[in-house]
């Protein structure tokens, strides 16, 4: 007898029920709600096959209302994911389980990206649809897969969502479908008290077709999703549905949303939903019914084995070194190459311009590096001959033009990295992290190679002023966990800073650069990447040392001529580069105090806030740099008004000497 549509929805409904009633925590709302669509896309929409989760041409399932994740993991149990044990749901978010409060790619196979901060997913979604489409135009249909999101009004409401909708109509990525839950209700009550926009006309203004449908009516979901794949634009479809459907007092309210149902909302459910069976327990036809939506893409998976197989010795080795995520062999040599010519022909060159001949040098070796602005092309310093820009429809280029769009770009890029084959890479200024920061702290969470090339890294930057100088940023940006924050002080250190980012396989990095030139600070040619280490001895003294000045970036050189002064005075001191506090930070204590040294005096240099230095200098120690915002003028005379001089730091050396 074949199992009804109404049946197998139901299965996901009673056990988003008795795993947040068990949990006694979680959201059962959205999984009751948008359980039909669901059960539409898993078992006749969705190229995927339960036996391989990873399987690199799968459509993507982004369940972006990552507070409905037990209909994430529901999904996964009934359709076969091996690790997905009825164990794991009845141990919903408890610690050490493979069932979160919310979905983790990292924790949880299946999971496509870590959800939960609302908006993200549909923005993360933009960026694997993206790279769908760009790695078919690499390696033809071998790459053939889409993207579908399941997004809830929250989603919609969170302003990153319009940044990722905006590229995504613009760039066309017509295999991108969002399933809207069109429930009408948030945590406050009904949509209607805070929130009245006609969201199809607002997709339908970025370039998204649009439609709703009745998100009950698994023929009518169908339809809709059959329609979207054939369009040549990406695809809302606003699905209308009723949270907590099925709960007799609860269905349709806020109440569904965020808590437990209670034991006797959850009889009545099982009433209405014609649902008798015990908690946690499936009847054997509905679980096979669903085991078979799960296997149904072997098949297909299968095809796709032989037309890999089938593909140039070549190509097909490139393909898989991509998706497996391991650098190409020539990129040690195009960066030994391009140390020994800076070394060769040292220049008073602008690290974003460092940067800049870095990228010419390596993208041609490195071709799954993708590169972009947020509209700040010309000042980031990103875009090369090898790395074209794409544009709408055509997708063979290497470089994305974002728009004035940070957080959408962070978070598309994140989406980039976990599809696959790519190492992306975005661009603005560094006063504008505060944009993107929800997207980095994701990316460092999941654990993604992602790297952003953020310029204008000081008060260096000059005449406008104190609302683009930043000044707290750095001390932000190192505090996130699982995050390099480099900040390379000439043209070897930025190389170093680019390779180390690029062979951080698990870890986003940062590359915080200058507007301003700089002199070179590494003088002669040593083939180990010192900036690696995060930290280094660049100058020794000339003798015991009593003082040891640290610094990064563009201070780096402003610690040098401190150490000339203070040479000169009889006060030998030593000088510590310091491209990558993370990095120093996490060695071994022997290794960071053989590197921090003994002397009497230890001093900071940097044009920034003192906020993590301390780690170096200790809570006594001498910071140079900044203790407020910066103000409007050239940027020698901000370094001179401020205070960030060498004459500033060897002062400062010899009054504590003398104290």
């Amino acid at each position: 007898m074949t199992v009804s549509h109404e049946s197998m929805a139901n299965a996901i409904r009673a056990l988003a029920m008795d795993a947040v009633e068990k949990a006694k925590s979680g959201h059962p709302g959205l999984p009751m709600g948008a359980a039909d669509i669901a059960t539409v896309l898993f078992t006749k929409v969705l190229k995927y096959d339960a036996a391989d989760m990873r399987w690199p041409d799968r459509d993507r399932f982004v369940l972006s209302a990552g507070h409905g994740s037990m209909l994430l993991y529901a999904l996964l149990h009934l359709t076969g994911e091996p690790s997905m044990t009825m164990d794991q749901l009845r141990n919903f978010r408890q610690l050490h389980s493979l069932t979160p409060g919310h979905p983790e790619n990292f924790v949880t196979a299946g999971v496509e990206t870590t959800t939960g901060p609302l908006g993200q997913g549909v923005a993360t979604a933009v960026g694997m649809a993206l790279a769908e489409r760009m790695f078919n135009a690499e390696f033809g249909d071998v790459v053939d897969h889409r993207t579908y999101v399941l997004a809830s009004d929250g989603d919609l409401m969170e302003g990153v969502s319009q940044e990722s909708i905006a590229i995504a109509g613009h760039l066309k990525l017509n295999r991108l479908i969002v399933l809207w839950d069109d429930n009408g209700i948030s945590i406050d009550g009904p949509l209607s008290v805070s929130d009245s926009v006609d969201q199809l006309k607002r997709f339908e203004a970025a370039g998204w077709a649009a439609t709703r449908v009745d998100g009950h009516d698994p023929a009518a979901i169908l339809a809709a999703v059959e329609q979207a794949q054939a369009s040549d634009r990406p695809t809302l479809i606003a699905c209308k549905t009723t949270i907590g459907y099925g709960a007799p007092k609860r269905a349709g309210t806020s109440k569904s949303h965020g808590e437990p149902l209670g034991a006797e909302e959850i009889e009545g459910a099982r009433k209405a939903l014609n649902w008798p069976h015990e908690p946690f327990v499936i009847p054997q036809d509905i679980l096979d019914a669903w085991r078979a939506a799960g296997a149904r893409g072997a098949q297909a998976r299968a095809a796709w084995g032989e037309k890999l197989a089938a593909m140039d010795g070549a190509k097909k080795f490139e393909f898989e070194r991509r998706l497996a995520g391991q650098l190409p062999l020539a990129l040690k040599a195009a960066a030994l190459h391009f140390k020994k010519k800076v070394v060769e022909e040292p220049a008073e060159v602008a690290t974003r311009k460092a940067s800049e001949s870095v990228i010419a040098a390596i993208a041609p070796h490195v071709p799954e590096l993708v590169t972009g602005s947020a509209d700040l092309t010309g000042s980031n310093n990103t875009k090369v001959a090898s790395t074209p820009a794409i544009s709408p429809g055509n997708y063979a280029g290497r470089f994305v033009h974002w728009g004035i769009r940070e957080h959408g770009m962070a978070a598309a890029i994140n989406g980039m990295a976990l599809h696959g084959g790519y190492i992306p890479s975005g661009a603005t200024f560094l006063v504008f992290a505060d944009y993107m920061r929800p997207s980095l702290r994701l990316a460092a969470l999941m654990g993604v190679r992602h790297i952003e090339v953020l310029t204008h890294d000081s008060i260096g930057l000059g005449e406008d002023g104190p609302t683009h100088q930043p000044v707290e940023h750095l001390a932000s940006l190192r505090c996130i966990p699982n995050l390099n924050v480099f900040r390379p002080a000439d043209q070897t250190e930025t190389l170093e800073c680019w390779v180390a980012a690029l062979e951080a396989a698990h870890t986003p990095s940062v590359l915080a650069l200058t507007r301003q030139n700089l002199p070179p600070v590494r003088k002669t040619m040593v083939e180990e990447n010192l900036s690696a280490g995060g930290a280094y001895e660049l100058s020794p003294a000339q003798g015991v040392a009593r003082a040891s000045l640290f610094a990064s970036g563009s201070e780096v050189h402003i610690a040098l001529e401190a150490q000339a002064i203070l040479a000169a005075q009889g006060i030998p001191a030593r000088v510590v580069s310091v491209p990558c506090m993370d990095l120093f930070l996490a060695r071994p204590e022997a290794e960071r105090r053989a590197v921090i040294g003994d002397a009497p005096v230890k001093v900071a240099i940097e044009a920034a806030v003192r906020m993590g230095w301390d780690a170096l200098i200790g809570s006594d120690g001498v910071f140079v740099g900044m203790d407020g915002f910066g103000a409007s003028a050239p940027y020698k005379q901000l370094y001179q008004h401020f205070g960030i001089t060498a004459q500033a730091a060897a002062d400062a050396v010899a009054s504590r000497l003398k104290a």
